[in-house]
C-alpha cells in the first residue's frame, strides 16, 4: 500500500516528524518497505501565467510567450511544447532555478529571441515520466506562488508492506485509524457531501448467488461529462500513491478506493442489456476483458453478467463491451461486498491480479459499500456533471459476515505477554481499536468492527494490546525453564553433519523451489506420475518436484550463464511421489542431492586442469556414507536412470534396496538445461544415511602388520566391487585391509581380459602371524577367487 504521508495527515496529524511516523508504523506491525519525494529536487520554480504566445519567426516548432509571474513586467519565454497557449496557467523555471541534475537555468537565445526561463514539464521537475508538454495548472492557480507550495510538494510516498490479515489497511482511512489509535488521537472522518437524486433512471439488479455476494448497491449517473479534466488534486494524490490517472470516471473509482478501502467499477448504462444478474459462470461461457483477452471462464467464478452474458469478473475485472469510453453518457456504478473466499485465487486463476482482487480476496469493510457509493457518486457530479439515480440495493442480510464475541480474560493477558496491564489501558486501547467491549470482573467480551476480519479468537485480542501499547515498552524478562535431554538414539547422524561433509567437499548449499516446470522433469522422470499444482503461481512452476535433480540443474544453467566453469552445489529437501495410500495421497521423501561440473579445481601452476569424473562424484557420495559408520552395507550397481549416461551411472544399495543414484546426466538432457560441460550429479534417501552404527572401540595391535598384493585376471565384465566382497567373505579374521590399487589391460593381458590388482593387509592381534599363516590366507582367497570368477594370477 503506497500512500502520501499529507493525504495521511489531511486525517490524523500526530506531532512528529516522517522518521518517527515511519517507525511508529513499523513497529505496529505495518512495515514500512521504502520512503522517497514525491518531487525531484528544484528550486526557484513559480506559477505563472502565458498572456500571449506567438509562433517563433524562425522555427516552426517554438513559440515565443510572455508569461506573467507576478512581477512588475512580463518575461519572454521560448517554449516548444505543443499544448502551450494564451491564458495557460503554467510552472515557470525562472532565471537561476535549480532543477533535478543540477540543472541550472539561465538566459539564453534560440534561434535568436531571448528567453528568460523555462516553461516546465512532469517529467523535467521529475513529478513522473510525462514529457508530452507542460504543466498545466487550475486556472485559479496564484500567480507567482512557489510551485512546491502551491502543490504541497515537500511531501513523500510511503510504501508499506501489509501481511495477509491486514486488509483493514489497504486504504488511507485504514491507516490513519492505525496511526489514530498508535497516538491516542482521533481521526478526522471525510465529509461525504450530500447527492442530488435528480434522475429516476435505474437497472433491475438480481444476486443469484448470495453466498459469494451478500450485499450489492449501484447507482446509474446520467448526462455525465467525459471531456472535463480530473482535478490536480486528485491526480497528485493518485501519483503519490501510484496510480496513474485515466480519466474521471477511473481516477474517481480509484480514488475513493484508496481513500476508504472499498473497490467499486463503473459500466456503461447503456451497453448494460436488460438487468444485471449477481451469479456463478457456466464452463461454456468466456469474457473479453477490459485488457482484450479473451478468458474462458469456469463454473467457480463469480460474474456481474446482464441478458446477454458476462459482462465482468466480480470484484476483479471489468469487461471490455461494457466498459466506459469517452463516448460513454451514462455510467452505472457498482459497489458491493464479495466473500474473501469466492475471489481467493479466482485472479491467478486467470492470470490476474488487480487493485481489486488485491482487496476483496483479503476482506473489505461489509458496511462500506453505501457510504463509498455516495462519496464516488459525489465527486463524479463535482467533476463530471450529470444526474444522480437513486440506490439500487439487493442484499441478502443473512449471508453477511456475523462476527462473534471475543473474550479476553485479564490473567491470560497479563501471562503471555509478560506484562502487568491495568484496566484502563485494556479498556481504552480495545475502545480505541473499535471494538465494542463489555467487562465483567477480570473479563472483555468485544466484538470486532466489520473492517477488521482478523479479530476472532482471544490470542487475536492479546496481539493487539501488545502491539498497540508498543513492542519495544514491553520488558526482556529471561524465562524460567527446566531443561530436560532430549532422547537422540547415539547411532542417528545428524543432517547437518552431512551438510558439514559437502561444505568440506567444497559444495555450495542451494535452496530451490519445490515447485518445478513439468516439461522438464518429465524429461527426468518419463515414467513417473508426478502431482500437479490446482492454482500454480506460473506454468513453469506448476508441479512438486519428483527429485532435488530439477532444482540442482536449474542452478548450474543459471551460474554457468554468469560465467562461472566450475560449480559444486547441493540441496537438502522434500520430493513428492504421488502415492494412493497415504493420507495426502503424496509421499514426502527427505532426499539429499548434489550435482557438480567443471574442473576438479581451480586453476594452478603445480597442477593440470582436469575435468571431473564419475569417481569424483561417486567418492564424495561415499564420503557421506562413510560418516554411517555403514559402508559394508552400501554397494554400488552398475543400472540405468532415463536421466543419467546409460555408461556412467550406478544404483546405491543399502541392504539391497535401492536408495539413490549417482551419475553423469544423460547427454540428451544437456540441450533441455542450457548446461555446458558433462554433469555429474547424485540423490539419495536421508534416511539412509543418517541410520548409523554406534562407533566400537577396539585398541590397536601391537603386532606388526604383513602387506600382499595380488595381481588377478578376469573378465573385463567383472566388477572389482564383486572381487573386493568376495575377498573379504573369504579372509579370516586376520584380514584387516583391501584396497584396489591398479586396473590394467593391455600387452600381456589376453583380450577380453583385465588385470586386477589388491592389496591385502593381514593382521594378528595375539602374535605375529608367519609366512606359513600369510600363505594359507592368500592361497585360501586365491582359490575363492579361482572359483567364483575364474580368476588367475598373472604371471
Amino acid at each position: 500500500m503506497k500512500f502520501s504521508e499529507a493525504w495521511l495527515r489531511e486525517w490524523v496529524n500526530p506531532q512528529i516528524d516522517s522518521n518517527a511516523l515511519c517507525e511508529q508504523i513499523t513497529m505496529a506491525g505495518l512495515e514500512v518497505d521504502t520512503t522517497e519525494p514525491v518531487a525531484g529536487e528544484f528550486s526557484g520554480v513559480i506559477v505563472g501565467k502565458v498572456i500571449e504566445c506567438q509562433p517563433h519567426p524562425d522555427a516552426d516548432k517554438l513559440r515565443v510567450t510572455q508569461v506573467n509571474i507576478g512581477a512588475s513586467e512580463p518575461v519572454q519565454i521560448v517554449c516548444g511544447a505543443p499544448n502551450c497557449r494564451q491564458g495557460l496557467k503554467v510552472a515557470v523555471a525562472t532565471v537561476g532555478a535549480l532543477l533535478p541534475d543540477n540543472f541550472k537555468i539561465k538566459k539564453a537565445k534560440l534561434r535568436g529571441q531571448p528567453s528568460n526561463g523555462m516553461l516546465c514539464s512532469a517529467s523535467e521537475l521529475g513529478l513522473s515520466e510525462d514529457h508530452d508538454g507542460i504543466i498545466e495548472l487550475p486556472l485559479d492557480a496564484p500567480v507567482g506562488q512557489n510551485l512546491r507550495e502551491y502543490l504541497q510538494l515537500n511531501d513523500i510516498s510511503i510504501d508499506i508492506d501489509l501481511t495477509p490479515n491486514r486488509a483493514d489497511c489497504l486504504s488511507i482511512a485504514g491507516i490513519a485509524r492505525e496511526v489514530g489509535v498508535l497516538n491516542q488521537l482521533d481521526v478526522t472522518p471525510i465529509v461525504v457531501d450530500d447527492v442530488i437524486e435528480d434522475s429516476s433512471s435505474t437497472i433491475n439488479v438480481s444476486v443469484e448467488a448470495p453466498e459469494e455476494c451478500p450485499r450489492y448497491l449501484g447507482r446509474v449517473i446520467e448526462n455525465v461529462d467525459l471531456s472535463a479534466n480530473t482535478p490536480l488534486w486528485m491526480k497528485e494524490k493518485l501519483r503519490r500513491s501510484g496510480i496513474r490517472s485515466i480519466d474521471p470516471i477511473v481516477d474517481v473509482t480509484n480514488y475513493v478506493m484508496l481513500e476508504l478501502g472499498q473497490p467499486l467499477h463503473a459500466f456503461d448504462a447503456n451497453k448494460v442489456s436488460g438487468s444485471i444478474h449477481v451469479r456463478l459462470a457456466t464452463d461454456s461461457e468466456t469474457l473479453i476483458t477490459l485488457d482484450e483477452q479473451e478468458v474462458k471462464l469456469s463454473d467457480n467464478t463469480l460474474v456481474i453478467a446482464d441478458d446477454n452474458g458476462p459482462i465482468a469478473l466480480a470484484g476483479i475485472f471489468g469487461g471490455l463491451h461494457s466498459g466506459v469510453t469517452k463516448q460513454s453518457q451514462s455510467i452505472f456504478l457498482e459497489s458491493a461486498f464479495f466473500a474473501p473466499l469466492a475471489i481467493t485465487g479466482r485472479a491467478r486463476q486467470y492470470g490476474l491480479h488487480t487493485d481489486a482482487s488485491h482487496r476483496f480476496e483479503r476482506g473489505v469493510d461489509w458496511q462500506l459499500q453505501e457510504t463509498a457509493l455516495q462519496r464516488a457518486s459525489a465527486l463524479i457530479q463535482q467533476i463530471c456533471g450529470g444526474q444522480a439515480g437513486p440506490v439500487i440495493v439487493a442484499e441478502n442480510r443473512d449471508k453477511l459476515p456475523k462476527p462473534q464475541p471475543i473474550t479476553l480474560r485479564h490473567a491470560r493477558l497479563n501471562k503471555l505477554i509478560g506484562q502487568e496491564f491495568s484496566t484502563e489501558q485494556v479498556c481504552r486501547i480495545l475502545n480505541r481499536l473499535g471494538l465494542d467491549v463489555k467487562q465483567q470482573g477480570d473479563t472483555w467480551t468485544g466484538i470486532s468492527p466489520s473492517y477488521r476480519f482478523d479479530l476472532e479468537i482471544e490470542q487475536d485480542l492479546i496481539e493487539e494490546i501488545a502491539r498497540v501499547y508498543g513492542y519495544n515498552e514491553i520488558p526482556n524478562v529471561s524465562p524460567n525453564a527446566h531443561l530436560k535431554m532430549a532422547l537422540t538414539p547415539e547411532a542417528s547422524l545428524a543432517l547437518g553433519r552431512l551438510r558439514d561433509i559437502l561444505v568440506n567437499r567444497d559444495y555450495q548449499e542451494a535452496v530451490t523451489y519445490s515447485f518445478v516446470d513439468p516439461k522438464k522433469q518429465q524429461k527426468l522422470h518419463p515414467q513417473q506420475e508426478a502431482m500437479n499444482l490446482p492454482n500454480p503461481i506460473a506454468s513453469d512452476m506448476s508441479q512438486m518436484r519428483l527429485s532435488l535433480w530439477t532444482g540442482l540443474l536449474d542452478t548450474i544453467s543459471y551460474n554457468q550463464k554468469r560465467q562461472q566453469p566450475r560449480i559444486r552445489v547441493f540441496e537438502t529437501g522434500l520430493r513428492f511421489i504421488p502415492d494412493a495410500t497415504e493420507s495426502l495421497k503424496v509421499r514426502q521423501e527427505p532426499m539429499i542431492g548434489g550435482a557438480i561440473v567443471g574442473p576438479i579445481s581451480d586453476e594452478s601452476w603445480h597442477d593440470g586442469q582436469r575435468e571431473v569424473d564419475f569417481f569424483d562424484i561417486k567418492g564424495d557420495v561415499e564420503a557421506l556414507i562413510s560418516a554411517s559408520g555403514c559402508e559394508d552395507e552400501f554397494e554400488f550397481i552398475k543400472a540405468e536412470h532415463p536421466a543419467l549416461h546409460p555408461g556412467q551411472s550406478a544404483q546405491i544399495l543399502r541392504c539391497g534396496k535401492c536408495v539413490g543414484w549417482v551419475g553423469a546426466i544423460h547427454p540428451q538432457l544437456e540441450k533441455t538445461y542450457s548446461l555446458s560441460g558433462r554433469v555429474f550429479m547424485f540423490e539419495l534417501l536421508q534416511s539412509a544415511l543418517i541410520e548409523g552404527k554406534i562407533p566400537h572401540i577396539e585398541p590397536v595391535s601391537k603386532y606388526p602388520s604383513n602387506r600382499r598384493d595380488l595381481a588377478i585376471v578376469v573378465n573385463s565384465s567383472v566388477n572389482a566391487a564383486d572381487l573386493i566382497k568376495c575377498v573379504r567373505k573369504n579372509g579370516t579374521n586376520q584380514l584387516v585391509g583391501v584396497n584396489l590399487f591398479d586396473v590394467y589391460q593391455g600387452k600381456g593381458v589376453p583380450e577380453g581380459k583385465k588385470s586386477i590388482a589388491l592389496s591385502l593387509t593381514l593382521q594378528d592381534k595375539t602374535h605375529t602371524l608367519d609366512e606359513a599363516e600369510i600363505v594359507a590366507i592368500v592361497d585360501d582367497i586365491v582359490a575363492a577367487l579361482k572359483s567364483e570368477f575364474d580368476a588367475s594370477l598373472r604371471d
